[in-house]
């Protein structure tokens, strides 16, 4: 049964630039090389999946994936391809297939990351395409995330063993490197530490040097979520599974791997939600946010926002709740909304404030102190500043207190701080303050592999330009020049995070 011409497939293939032939000719090469020699495709089959629609059979959406992923450069999965599994439900989604059942999210995450380090093994830039906007993320998971997630036996099947059963049947039939086993608390413990190496990493080196090692990770991580675990192992892994997913995303943002992030952090939430961690699902949309704003899309940042707050339940606890606030108060600074930004910095301060630190928080909340709250709210206001040049002297004051608590070793937030001030200080006349924190910025910068701290530097060497003839900024701005790589990526909106 065909459904029409497959879109998808259709403009993949039109990127690709092969003929019907070649693909045909590829294809065949390819799953020999992943071991089905016996498959024969020919040209008008490969027509019939453009123009009719038809579903290939197995191995070939998976053959597809990889062939379409080395030639454009980006990971391309098979539901990109417009295939889905025989059996799987054919109702319409709104973005990508959005929101996966949840026997799909080990099969998205192990699917996805596969072709990410293929891309890394053949140094290819895994750059992708646009973006899926704010409104049509949140449209399409509103109501799956504030839901419970079914229970894993119902998942499985009714009368399944829920300690010996496992979930292979829904991965997709392919040979992998190995066979992945079921996993005892030890190894997941050891996971976890793990997490918190790269964590460490991530803060204070950036997300260039790591991320492949991280990506890695959570592929091995996607293989044993092929096995039902026992109930609270299996919720620890799919605990694993997202703190890494945000992590390969913050870092693939970092570098400027922007759909491969979001795709990371659409990831995480769903495996933040399959272990019953709402307030982590709300984390990890936070995150796309974050990018939306630093890509100069807040009002697609608002709405993933809403869907962060609305979703994360009320377990999140008020120093989660804050640092939700003060993503929502930077997405309202960078649209100029002034008024709306200080209330609702203000409920981010009454929230952390709140914070008896009587529940010990998350692990993936220890990152976010007392100088991130200030830091962020130094962002906010020099990203106002942009529209109320008063805010200036606000982001001044929010950012000398960040720095003055900054003692952790997280370099790259104090290279934001610097920049923050540096800026601010720029908006508010003072081009000699402005000349000491940006070299102090300069000092370090060159230490982390984060391309958003050159976008904020770039952001800060824009406010420069009317200060042309005073010695020490014409100094600064050429080595500013110097420092920077070749190729400026330009940015719209206020820059990048704050953490």
């Amino acid at each position: 049964m065909t459904k029409g011409p497959n879109t998808r497939l259709a403009d993949l293939f039109g990127l690709a630039g092969w003929s019907k032939g070649e693909l045909a000719r590829l294809v065949n090469r390819q799953a020999a090389a992943m071991g089905h020699p016996q498959l024969a495709t020919d040209t008008s089959r490969v027509r019939r999946w453009i123009d009719v629609g038809e579903t290939p059979r197995d191995p070939v959406p998976k053959v597809l994936a990889a062939l379409f992923t080395e030639r454009l450069g980006r990971v391309v999965t098979i539901e990109d391809l417009g295939f889905r599994k025989p059996g799987r439900t054919a109702r319409r989604q709104s973005v990508d297939g959005l929101p996966w059942a949840a026997e799909r999210t080990a099969e998205v995450l192990t699917e996805f990351t596969g072709m990410d380090l293929m891309l890394n093994r053949r140094g290819l830039v895994g750059a992708g395409t646009a973006l899926a906007a704010g409104s049509a993320l949140s449209s399409a998971m509103y109501d799956w995330l504030r839901a419970e997630p079914a229970a894993a036996g119902a998942r499985i099947g009714a009368g399944a063993s829920t300690d010996a059963v496992t979930i292979r049947d829904y991965r997709y039939p392919h040979p992998d490197p190995y066979e992945a086993a079921p996993v005892g608390a030890q190894e997941i413990d050891a996971l976890e530490r793990s997490v918190e190496v790269f964590r460490a990493w991530d803060a204070a080196r950036g997300g260039g040097l790591q991320r492949k090692a991280v990506v890695g990770q959570l592929n091995e991580v996607g293989g044993m979520l092929t096995y039902h675990h026992p109930g609270p192992l299996q919720q620890r892994l799919w605990g694993v599974a997202a703190n890494l997913a945000v992590l390969a995303g913050w870092m693939s943002h970092d570098v400027g791997l922007e759909p491969t992030a979001q795709k990371y952090f659409v990831i995480a939430a769903h495996a933040a939600r399959e272990g019953g961690d709402r307030p982590r699902a709300g984390e990890a949309l936070s995150r796309a946010a974050r990018q939306m704003v630093h890509l100069g899309r807040p009002d697609d940042a608002l709405d993933l926002m809403q869907l962060a707050k609305s979703g994360s339940g009320e377990a999140t606890l008020p120093r989660t709740r804050a640092m939700l606030c003060t993503v929502e108060a930077w997405a309202q600074a960078s649209m100029g909304r002034g008024q709306a930004m200080r209330r609702t910095l203000g409920e981010a301060e009454d929230l952390f404030a709140s914070d008896r630190g009587d529940v010990p928080p998350p692990s993936w909340m220890q990152i976010f102190k007392e100088e991130d709250l200030y830091g962020m709210q130094a962002l906010a206001y020099r990203t106002l500043a942009e529209h109320e040049p008063a805010a200036a002297g606000k982001a001044q004051r929010y950012a000398e207190k960040a720095l003055n608590l900054r003692v952790d070793g997280r370099q790259r937030s104090k290279i934001f701080d610097y920049l923050t001030m540096a800026s601010a200080c720029f908006i508010d006349d003072d081009p000699e303050q402005a000349d000491r924190y940006a070299r102090l910025a300069l000092l370090t910068i060159g230490q982390t592999s984060s391309h958003r701290t050159w976008d904020r530097l770039r952001e800060m060497y824009r406010l420069t330009g009317q200060y042309t003839g005073h010695p020490k900024v014409e100094e600064l701005r050429h080595e500013v020049r110097a420092a920077l790589p070749k190729g400026p990526r330009e940015r719209k909106g206020g820059g990048g995070t704050a953490v």
